[in-house]
């Protein structure tokens, strides 16, 4: 069909189409033959993108950001649990004095005149330093916003953050007390006794594991603990018995160990539930050896700490802090906020050293 005869038919049609409602004011005739595979033909089809070709939508809308925060983990603050944890003067105090009092005298034979024998009382006054230290909060007011964006309370996380850094350094204080002063802790103090070697093991070294792999045997591991208790016994003058209050306190790794059984089925830790019924078991990282992923280990080796929690009455000792988490004002800035965090440390106060007793190597 040509074009002049596409054109009759329409006039033709047209009528007929007005009648039954279709009415087309502005066509002309029907489309030719020619004409419909002709597609330069097509005036708003364009030959070529005038912008980037693309069939996809921004990136950025198919991202999602799960609401629940996942927060980084740190090893657990155990030094309070292991040795307790109490106040002691403010942080205006630089110096603690300890009294420690020592019965002294002698007796004699019997006399109507005699004068001989006396008692009497020696005192000293050990002293222990303080040390107070710090962080700072700062947070601008466009960053809590663009936190805020995220649904992060940002204020709320520096927060936590501060709280963190300062209970972490404490922990350490209890452990390691602080060099160039008079404040030592738990691990370091000068008084303790000189620490045991472990018995040589079947396989041939000292250490309870090696590789990951527990080498001793529980009848060796038991042995050791039993060294631990022996030495604790001989310090105390037998004042220190099975049934007291103990703490077993080692590194994590070491723990393990604990769970090795005997050819009777029978595990370290039954063991130690039988003959010291008291005596409960800490772990912390500080007594495992140093290395990369521990570096506030012990550098000699696996340390192991066998303590009374008193003797003849008297509290073995304590961690003490001066100042625990002090908030200082809240600066304004012209558009942003600092606020210093204060905290104080006297370290590990041990009273009655001869109730603590160690071994490295394990």
């Amino acid at each position: 069909m040509n074009f002049q005869q596409a054109k009759a038919d329409w006039a033709a049609h047209a009528p007929q189409l007005a009648e039954r409602g279709v009415i087309l004011p502005d066509a002309k005739a029907y489309l030719p033959d020619e004409y419909r595979t002709n597609f330069a033909l097509a005036m708003d089809a364009q030959p070529t993108l005038s912008t980037a070709p693309n069939s996809a939508i921004p990136a950025w809308l198919t991202n999602y950001v799960d609401p629940a925060v996942i927060r980084i983990v740190f090893a657990a603050n155990r030094a309070a649990e292991i040795f307790g944890e109490v106040r002691k003067g403010d942080w205006l105090m630089d110096t603690a004095w300890f009294t420690l009092v020592e019965h002294t005298g002698n007796v004699s034979s019997y006399g109507d005149y005699s004068e001989d024998g006396s008692a009497g009382v020696n005192t000293n006054w050990p002293q222990r330093q303080s040390y107070l230290y710090q962080t700072i909060k700062q947070y601008g007011e466009r960053e809590i916003e663009r936190a805020g964006l995220a649904k992060l309370n940002w204020v709320s996380e520096v927060d936590q953050a501060a709280a963190t850094v300062m209970n972490k350094f404490s922990n350490l204080t209890y452990f390691f007390g602080v060099a160039g002063l008079e404040n030592y802790g738990l691990l370091n103090d000068p008084s303790l006794s000189a620490a045991l070697t472990p018995a040589t093991k079947a396989w041939g070294g000292t250490a309870w594991i090696s590789g990951g792999v527990i080498k001793a045997t529980a009848n060796e591991i038991y042995a050791d603990i039993e060294s631990l208790f022996s030495q604790l016994v001989s310090q105390t003058a037998g004042l220190a018995g099975k049934d007291d209050e103990m703490t077993l306190a080692m590194s994590p790794g070491s723990a393990v160990a604990l769970t090795a059984t005997n050819s009777f089925n029978v595990n370290v830790e039954d063991l130690l539930k039988k003959n010291f019924p008291k005596m409960k078991v800490e772990t912390a990282v500080q007594y495992g050896v140093i290395s990369s992923s521990n570096p506030q280990g012990v550098a000699g080796g696996n340390f192991v700490q066998l303590i009374a929690k008193r003797i003849e009455g008297q509290e073995t000792g304590y961690c003490a802090f001066n100042e625990k988490l002090r908030s200082h004002p809240i600066i304004r800035q012209m558009s942003s906020f600092r606020q210093k965090i204060t905290g104080g440390s006297w370290g590990a106060i041990i009273r009655q050293p001869m109730a603590i007793s160690s071994m490295i190597g394990v």
